[in-house]
């Protein structure tokens, strides 16, 4: 069941209403969530509800166990005993055959090649995601930041919720958890956010993100020694700002569904393409996932305490492990290795760049027109540095995209050998397709709180004109977007 479909429009607003309804009885409310979560999960197929209740009762168990187990060492015992549960079923379903098909080319080129027990394993869709919820709700309880649920419902909803089920944003126990505690309220602030949120989301995923696979990412990505160099950078682009709409797009649906529902969720990007260095791209981009690898692999890692080089590693591994999770295949862990490496070398520079204090001293003097004047010459410069550095950041987390997007690393390094190559005609770089990239590109360095603003005036508004809004903007959405509907990027993680 996808978002942006009349069979899901039709599905919430009876969420919505039944919901509402039963908001005086805690327990039936949580119940009927987790009913048509389930419902929502099993139209992808059934036989994967098993696993969600397997994982949700998995964590319920390892919860209650903690909070009657006295030591430290068995508290310890437990957790690592819950998050190898955890990571055992997302490794058997997502990377089994990987790992085999690795094993047994190594076995080949070792001349030690043998029959391996290699198996027809689908992949559960949002299986990374609910993982990544079980452990971070059994991880939040050992650190004491939240108790031990005593209902399972309120685990099982936790882990299931519809929203964020299938692509995030992956939530943290300790946010979502304490909300199950007080009665849901709908303001009409609440409202107005919600229905900006969600027709921002479907525009960006219907309009933008389906125009740009459709006419420009898929088909240079599916054979790019066919394309100019040109066609090929205007696609990487492309793919940047597809993949981008595509799941902040869903992000920001989930975000106002459950909104609407009574749920607060962070936000999960913040115009990450205005970036200014790499560590500032991963405080904007997938921001619930980057801050999941931070608080839960790379600070118990060591992260910066333990010296210069093993800092280094800590992000190299990090990154690493972060590209493993998106996908069982080696363009994904050249990808993370990317990230990982520029991480550490930008580390590295902005140890070793000198202080501005000279240039903070010059502005310091003069008065009058000299003041504005050297004032003004720094400023420009900063402007200028500010700039290259938003402009270098930008290309090297494109140049890891090419490795995400690409089908296998042949297709990646051919993709990488075209960019060198301008000297071909230009097939796909048509006007319409130019001005979306670099429209979408701008969007990125308007107000951080346009959406704030504009839910704020539209809650100004009566309850007809906020119905109005909705139903013009999803027929203007409908009436523009491209023929089709095509599942989110993220599904497959």
């Amino acid at each position: 069941m996808l978002f942006p479909t009349l069979g899901f429009g039709i599905f919430f607003l009876i969420v919505f209403a039944v919901a509402w309804e039963l908001r005086g009885r805690p327990e039936a409310r949580k119940a009927f969530l987790i009913g048509v979560s389930y419902v929502f999960y099993g139209c992808w197929d059934w036989r994967f509800t098993a696993l969600l209740a397997t994982s949700s009762l998995i964590n319920y168990a390892a919860g209650r166990l903690l909070a009657v187990t006295v030591s430290d060492q068995g508290r310890r015992q437990l957790v690592a005993i819950a998050i190898v549960l955890n990571l055992g079923i997302l490794a058997f379903f997502k990377y089994y055959g990987f790992f085999m098909e690795s094993l047994s080319d190594l076995l080949d080129r070792v001349g030690l090649a043998r029959d391996l027990p290699f198996l027809e394993i689908i992949l559960p869709i949002g299986i990374s995601f609910f993982t990544f919820h079980g452990i971070s709700y059994v991880v939040d309880v050992y650190r004491r930041k939240i108790p031990a649920e005593e209902s399972p419902l309120d685990v099982f909803l936790y882990i299931s919720f519809f929203p964020q089920l299938v692509a995030g944003p992956i939530v943290r126990a300790s946010d979502f958890l304490p909300q199950l505690k007080t009665e849901p309220t709908l303001t009409r602030a609440t409202l107005a956010n919600g229905i900006v949120l969600i027709l921002i989301g479907l525009f960006k995923k219907m309009v933008i993100a389906n125009y740009l696979a459709n006419e420009l990412v898929d088909g240079v990505f599916f054979d790019p020694s066919a394309f100019s160099g040109s066609d090929l950078m205007l696609a990487l682009y492309g793919y940047a700002v597809q993949i981008y709409c595509d799941f902040s797009g869903y992000s920001d649906i989930a975000i106002g569904v459950a909104g609407l529902l009574g749920y607060h969720f962070k936000a999960n990007f913040a115009q990450p393409y205005r970036s200014a260095s790499l560590r500032e791209f991963w405080r904007r981009w997938h921001i619930s996932l980057s801050s999941w690898l931070r608080d839960y692999l790379y600070k118990p890692l060591g992260g910066s305490r333990q010296g210069t080089v093993k800092t280094y590693r800590n992000l190299l591994v990090t990154m690493l492990l972060g590209g493993l999770w998106h996908g069982a295949a080696w363009t994904f862990i050249i990808w993370g290795a990317i990230h990982g490496t520029a991480l550490a070398v930008e580390r590295m520079i902005l140890a070793f760049k000198p202080a501005p204090a000279p240039a903070l001293v010059i502005v310091g003097y003069g008065h009058g027109p000299m003041r504005r004047v050297l004032t003004a010459g720094a400023s420009g410069g900063q402007a200028f540095g500010k700039a290259l550095a938003v402009f270098l950041t930008f290309n090297i987390v494109c140049l890891a995209w090419v490795f995400f997007r690409a089908e296998s690393l042949d297709v990646a390094l051919s993709y990488l050998r075209g960019l060198t190559d301008w000297s071909g005609p230009i097939e796909r770089a048509t006007p319409f397709l130019v001005a979306l990239v670099a429209v979408s590109l701008a969007g990125h360095f308007l107000s951080e709180d346009l959406v704030e603003r504009v839910s704020a005036r539209l809650a100004q508004c009566g309850a007809l004109t906020i119905g109005a809004v909705l139903g013009f903007g999803i027929l203007l959405i409908f009436a523009v977007a491209p023929e089709g509907v095509a599942p989110f990027i993220y599904f497959q993680f």
